[in-house]
């Protein structure tokens, strides 16, 4: 009889700590690691601090990483927001760290080249990398955001206050066509050219240098 209590009470006592237990797993926080999105421009990287990180949110995190370097509105403050939200989805809380060929927070963008405009520099359909960044000077090679061109490769001419002077560094004017035309009743030829695009815009508008061509 006294053989059955101890057993009964044995199994009760598991069952206890079984309980405590989910308990107190069920109340842990969410897990912590710390991540590094590691990029060059065109290629992506997620490392992770901890061995127990879920391949499915590892996954998540490198397809958006990549969408995000591709992307030339983002920033290293935005991909580690994108990475912590992805993590919170797992109940994880992250410290995210970018890391690329430039250094530590130094986010590269890939560009390709359109048009003539830079030769001999840079050739049409040439790729090239892109470091964004605020701190330029004269003389660098950027890309900048055009109201009417979109992303323009140009190098930086003179600097003035909020303003930059972008310029071409071909020089070339090319001769579109040749037009008849009939000003004041009078027949002309009118020469149609092409000239280089040089062009004042706010520094706000330079997504970076181009460091790798």
């Amino acid at each position: 009889m006294k053989a059955k209590i101890g057993i009964l009470g044995l199994i009760g006592l598991l069952v206890v700590l079984l309980v405590a237990g989910a308990a107190v797993i069920m109340s842990l926080p969410s897990s912590a690691t710390g991540i590094t999105v590691d990029t060059n421009g065109t290629a992506v990287t997620i490392k992770t601090s901890s061995f127990f990180v879920p391949e499915a949110m590892l996954d998540e995190m490198k397809e958006k990483a990549l969408v995000d370097v591709q992307d030339v509105d983002s920033s290293v403050g935005s991909i580690q927001t994108d990475m912590q939200n992805i993590a919170s989805k797992y109940n994880y809380t992250v410290k995210v760290k970018v890391t690329s060929q430039f250094g530590e927070n130094q986010l590269p963008m890939p560009a390709t080249v359109k048009g003539t405009s830079m030769v001999p520099t840079l050739q049409d359909g040439q790729e090239i990398i892109v470091l964004k960044t605020s701190d330029f000077k004269v003389g660098d090679l950027v890309v900048a955001k055009h109201p009417e061109y979109n992303l323009i490769v140009k190098r930086v001419a003179e600097l003035n206050g909020s303003q930059v002077y972008l310029k071409s560094d071909n020089r070339q004017v090319e001769i579109v066509s040749n037009q008849v035309r009939v000003i004041n009743g009078v027949k002309q030829v009118v020469t149609v050219e092409k000239r280089p695009l040089d062009t004042w815009l706010p520094r706000s508008d330079v997504v970076g240098i181009v460091k790798e061509y």
